[in-house]
């Protein structure tokens, strides 16, 4: 009963979860906006181009 109570107050394992979580919520943002982003630099470089010609 001992062992089944420790593991029970045991919250390593649930930290861990949570902060794999927090790091993949940060690394969808930053994908997002670097896709933004990038999208939107492409556009502004084909347009200087244009420009240019």
């Amino acid at each position: 009963m001992k062992l089944f109570s420790k593991i029970m107050k045991d919250e390593d394992g649930a930290t861990a979860i949570e902060y794999g979580l927090i790091a993949a919520l940060i690394a969808v943002a930053a994908i997002t906006a670097m896709s933004s982003l990038g999208g939107n630099l492409s556009n502004t470089f084909n347009e200087v181009n244009n420009e240019m010609k």
